[in-house]
């Protein structure tokens, strides 16, 4: 089975053409980003904003109960078969508005709630201390609170990215787009082979993407940033104060 796997993923007939894998492959990409961006737009403000008033938070506890509570399925399924239905929506395919929907409300939780932590929990005397010197509240989030939580933040807008690559993979179920058609597709020819390729794109996609996301988040954190700036500047230092020995013993 795994010759007929190798096989399947290295003829280059099966990634082209509409029906290949490169297109099911697109098309789970460009769910997963555009799901992302939007649940970070409507999500991530209020949740930043309501940490920096201390305030909502049984409403940030509740969504991420409710969102982790509620199906996804069940959420894909009613709006597929309800007002937004299973009709093509541009390059996402077929069932890709309905599709879209179900994995920005999934991808809702993790980011308002490590949003609303992450500003939550900053020092409080760092932040009475920014006051103390004048700053606005508008300085104060922006210069303190907000980069002080930014690896909360962003490990909660990775935590959701994972989880809407892998679940876009049911959208399938409902002859949605993305890799889940070839598991789907497999499955009703009774190709195994097919099936273990599916799982397998999906497998290695969540751990690239980790990994991508991984290094975004060293290299957007400003607090990781400037502690890399304050240790390249005492090397520096370091080097420079040490010199070259000049002269010998006589």
């Amino acid at each position: 089975m795994l010759a007929d796997v190798f096989s399947y993923l290295t003829d280059g007939s099966t990634w082209s053409g509409p029906n290949g894998v490169a297109a099911f492959l697109v098309q789970q990409l460009l769910l997963t980003v555009t799901a992302l961006v939007v649940a970070v737009v409507v999500g991530l403000p209020p949740a930043l904003y309501f940490g920096h008033r201390r305030r909502g938070g049984v409403v940030a506890v509740n969504v991420s109960n409710v969102g982790r509570a509620v199906p996804v399925f069940a959420v894909l399924l009613v709006l597929a078969l309800g007002p937004v239905g299973s009709e093509e929506f541009g390059p996402y395919g077929r069932a890709g508005l309905a599709t879209l929907i179900a994995l920005i409300l999934f991808a809702l939780p993790p980011i308002i709630t490590n949003g609303y932590t992450g500003v939550l929990e900053v020092d409080r005397g760092a932040v009475e201390a920014a006051r103390g010197m004048g700053m606005s509240e508008r300085k104060v989030f922006s210069s303190v609170e907000l980069p002080l939580a930014m690896p909360i933040v962003l490990t909660g807008v990775r935590l959701a990215l994972v989880q809407v690559w892998a679940t876009a993979t049911i959208a399938a179920l409902v002859a949605g787009p993305g890799l889940g058609r070839i598991i789907t597709r497999g499955f009703a020819n009774h190709r195994t082979y097919e099936v273990v390729a599916g799982a397998l794109l999906v497998a290695v996609g969540a751990l690239v993407l980790e990994g991508v996301a991984v290094l975004v988040e060293r290299y957007a954190d400003p607090m990781r940033r400037a502690r890399r700036s304050d240790r390249r500047a005492r090397t520096r230092a370091a080097t420079a104060s040490s010199g070259p020995v000049v002269g010998g013993a006589s």
